[in-house]
């Protein structure tokens, strides 16, 4: 049995590693959702019930079982090897499905395509579990053993993606799994051939009871209702990076599979009554041990990825195994206790796991949070439990439970700031929403301003002044550099204070787009002080970008690609090749695309990868920097360069090219100027072929994250003043102020690469430089009052009047929150008739302030 339990352990490895794969094809189709997830987990689980159940009974009619086993492992080994073909072929009529029905409609037609195309394939494995145990002597003893082994060779299956994709990309890395299930299939048909006509097992058991069968199912349904909300809860702590999702896979069927071979070996009736309590109690005991857990990861520091992923890997064992192993040992228990045949309780239970992951992801989690899905599940598997054992006694520790839970609120999660005691510490939760896309939250700070999270630690946006700043000028860029725009699209709405950037023109078409539902309504309701005006004028789609670009006709001027997560499961394919090609079609004659990327979330290399991917799209790419937010500006047409947005201001009124600026002018903006994208030899990023989701954690961990690394990098392929003057055709009259805006933000760029490499003297005088450069430049006078300010109280101590100086920081830059209420408390201890009109300034500045507001006129 030694090269037959090695071969079903290997189908494990193929299985898994399949369904990861195909998982990975559906969430590119329905885009950064999770639906691709639940449907390929629903498809997979439904196929192996089937099989099974399908060839329970009929199995000892198989003369060959072995050689029907290789027959079948072959030929989802071929269906495999044929699948990128045809998803290649069909993604045209996808696009056009797209086009012609609603997005609701269209995710239902695309759910079950996908369905029932992976529940044949799934049949087929399920299949083989039966025809497994039909070659068998002895089937009832060996089950647990074989499907323990099976679901350990389950856990390789999870983890090989993790290395083919990156290294083959999509379609080899399916196509490689597959010729390993042709391997084990080859291995299957020469153990028949050995075998000779195999003899029959013994007498076959009888059908289990159907009330065990049903119940059986349920826990089945448990099991993959817990595993999707622990999937939620620790890719919120852990992040939900391709690596932790494979990893809480790998520790999930860890224990199912060591549940199964410990119980086929050892087993009594003592054991079999504190199952239910065990798996149930530790569930429990996991939620209550969260904020502790989330407190530790967040203060942990890895030197890799892969001690930050043994180490994540250990905690989840310690939390889950005693859960999963009970899991695990029900299937050899049940089917030893009921004489009868485990693979009708195998089936049930892989149907019942089908309707789990769909009723937690899509009904549970929406309607009642993660938190709440835990404790459903732990009570289904504990009450299942219960009623396989006879003694009442065992029944009594349940009112016990249910005050312990309802004592200590377990089925709420707790806030933000018990989870984030460092970064969050004395913040209130204003606002949380759950569904199977993400958990969005609003997160009030002690000083008043509010965050907006999405799974717990993605930062979207803040209502901070310097960050609404940043925001606005996401919409402020593309804008300036159009000829003359009417309408405009956010690909990602967040707060929606990006839109507010748009407001100096007052004829503009708005539009955005955003995923998540509670983003939504957080920027509706939440954000409104920042917002309101412009957001009422703006048209909201609730969509995914992909959809929504491939059903929509619309043309627009301008399209903004919202900064987004890079890192995270799912999220980079809206930096590839495939979405800028997508959002190109949609741009007008002279339309112009600009994304937006955080660079603290890049090192060099990866940053490359995507300037490479949008230069594929856009060869007339242009760059600008605008703090440490880096601009991909691609125009359909050819670039135009500064004399579009020249004209653009003209048109506009002195206020509104004042708020199209922001106070800048529009040379501060042209001397942002990073020049084109030049072409360079590497990898791009491919919907199919993804390269910086699997590089971006590794460097992350590793410590080559690193802004100073990144802005050294840019430095160095920077144009000439006289060249970027060139590229952007700056008339003669106007080259004296762009050259001073130009040099001004390089010189602010040298400043931030010595203060992070702590040469602080040579930091200061840069800053000194880029201030004397271009004093409009909102980021130079931020750096240079925060230089100042971090002096006064020693330029105080030398006898300068306080009030006097903060007065004077303000001339340099009016929007510091800081510098104002320092000022206003200045004021009202000399009792200054001024005071309260500094407090409103402070207002104006930081509508949301709580101490500004909660101030007595």
């Amino acid at each position: 049995m030694g090269l037959l339990a090695l071969f079903y352990g290997g189908s494990g490895l193929v299985s898994v590693a399949y369904e990861v794969l195909w998982a990975r094809m559906l969430s590119l189709q329905f885009g950064v959702s999770v639906f691709g997830v639940v449907i390929t987990v629903a498809a997979f689980m439904t196929g192996l019930g089937l099989g099974s159940l399908a060839l329970a009974d009929r199995a000892a009619r198989v003369q060959y079982p072995l050689r029907m086993l290789a027959w079948l492992e072959g030929g989802v080994a071929l269906f495999a090897l044929a699948l990128p073909w045809g998803v290649h072929l069909t993604n045209h009529g996808i696009d056009a499905a797209a086009a012609q029905l609603s997005p609701g409609a269209w995710r239902a037609l695309m759910a079950g395509a996908a369905f029932l195309l992976l529940t044949l394939p799934a049949c087929a494995m399920g299949a083989g579990f039966p025809l497994l145990l039909q070659s068998l002597k002895h089937p009832q003893q060996a089950l647990g053993r074989l499907y323990g082994i099976n679901t350990l060779g389950a856990v390789l299956g999870a983890l090989l993606p993790l290395i083919l994709l990156p290294w083959l990309g999509w379609n080899l890395a399916l196509r490689a799994v597959a010729l390993l299930g042709l391997g084990v299939a080859l291995g299957f048909w020469v153990l028949s051939r050995g075998a000779g006509t195999v003899l029959g097992p013994e007498p076959t058991p009888q059908r289990p009871p159907a009330g065990l069968v049903l119940s059986y199912a349920a826990l089945g349904a448990a099991s993959l209702g817990l595993e999707v909300a622990w999937t939620r809860l620790f890719g919120l702590i852990m992040l939900r990076t391709e690596y932790v999702l494979a990893l809480i896979l790998a520790v999930f069927l860890t224990g199912i599979g060591l549940g199964s071979l410990i119980a086929a070996r050892r087993h009594s009736a003592r054991w079999a009554m504190l199952l239910p309590w065990c798996g149930a109690g530790f569930t429990l005991l996991g939620l209550w041990a969260l904020p502790w857990v989330s407190a530790w990861e967040e203060q942990a520091h890895w030197a890799s990825l892969g001690m930050a992923l043994l180490v994540q890997g250990s905690v989840l064992l310690v939390l889950t195994l005693p859960v999963t192993l009970v899991l695990g040992a029900w299937l050899p228990i049940l089917t030893r206790q009921s004489q009868s045949n485990g693979l009708w309780l195998y089936g049930a239970n892989s149907l019942g796991a089908a309707l789990g992951a769909v009723v937690a992801g899509g009904l549970l989690i929406p309607w009642v949070g993660t938190a709440a899905t835990l404790v459903v599940a732990a009570f289904a598997m504990l009450l299942l439990g219960l009623t396989w054992n006879r003694p009442f006694r065992i029944w009594m520790g349940l009112p016990l439970l249910i005050l312990g839970v309802a004592g200590y609120g377990l089925a709420t999660l707790p806030p933000a700031s018990a989870l984030l005691p460092q970064s969050l510490s004395g913040s209130r939760d204003l606002y949380r929403y759950e569904d199977a896309i993400a958990m969005t939250q609003v997160v009030e700070q002690a000083d008043g301003q509010r965050l907006l999270l999405t799974d717990l630690q993605r930062r979207d946006a803040s209502t901070e002044p310097t960050a609404v700043f940043i925001q606005a000028n996401q919409a402020r860029l593309p804008l300036l550099l159009h000829p003359e725009a009417h309408s405009i699209l956010f690909v990602g709405l967040g707060t929606g204070i990006s839109v507010t950037g748009s407001a100096a023109y007052p004829a503009l078409q708005r539009s955005a787009v955003e995923l998540s539902h509670g983003a939504l309504l957080a920027a509706q309701r939440w954000f409104a002080p920042l917002n309101q005006e412009v957001l009422d004028q703006t048209t909201l789609y609730q969509d995914d970008a992909r959809h929504f670009l491939s059903a929509s006709t619309a043309h627009y001027d301008v399209i903004v690609g919202d900064l987004f997560h890079p890192d995270l499961a799912g999220v980079s394919s809206l930096l590839s090749v495939q979405q800028f090609e997508r959002t190109r079609a949609h741009l007008s004659e002279q339309g112009l695309f600009v994304q937006w990327l955080a660079l603290n979330q890049f090192d060099p290399e990866s940053l490359d990868v995507v300037l490479r991917s949008f230069r594929a799209v856009f060869p007339q790419a242009q760059l600008f920097l605008d703090g440490m937010h880096l601009a991909l500006v691609g125009p359909r047409g050819p670039w135009l360069g500064a004399p579009p947005a020249l004209a653009n201001l003209q048109r506009l009124n002195p206020r509104q090219r004042l708020e199209a600026t922001a106070g800048e002018g529009e040379m501060t903006w042209l001397g942002r100027y990073w020049g084109p994208i030049v072409a360079s030899p590497g990898p791009v990023q491919d919907e199919w072929a993804p390269v910086i989701e699997f590089r971006l954690p590794r460097v992350r961990y590793g410590g080559s994250v690193g802004a100073s690394a990144l802005l050294q990098h840019l430095l160095e392929v920077r144009p000439r003043v006289e060249q970027a003057q060139a590229l952007l055709h700056i008339a003669p009259a106007q080259q004296p102020g762009f050259q001073r805006a130009y040099i001004g933000t390089e010189l602010l760029v040298r400043s931030w690469i010595a203060a992070m490499r702590g040469e602080s003297s040579q930091a200061d005088r840069l800053v000194g430089l880029a201030f004397d450069a271009n004093p409009h430049d909102r980021w130079t006078a931020y750096a240079l009052s925060d230089l100042m300010l971090a002096h006064l109280d020693g330029a105080v101590a030398r006898g300068l009047d306080r009030q006097q100086a903060l007065q004077k920081l303000l001339q340099i830059n009016p929007n510091l929150t800081d510098v104002l209420r320092a000022l206003w408390h200045e004021q009202i201890q000399r009792q200054d008739p001024q005071a309260e009109a500094t407090r409103q300034r402070l207002l104006q500045s930081s509508p949301l302030d709580r101490e500004a507001r909660s101030a007595k006129h």
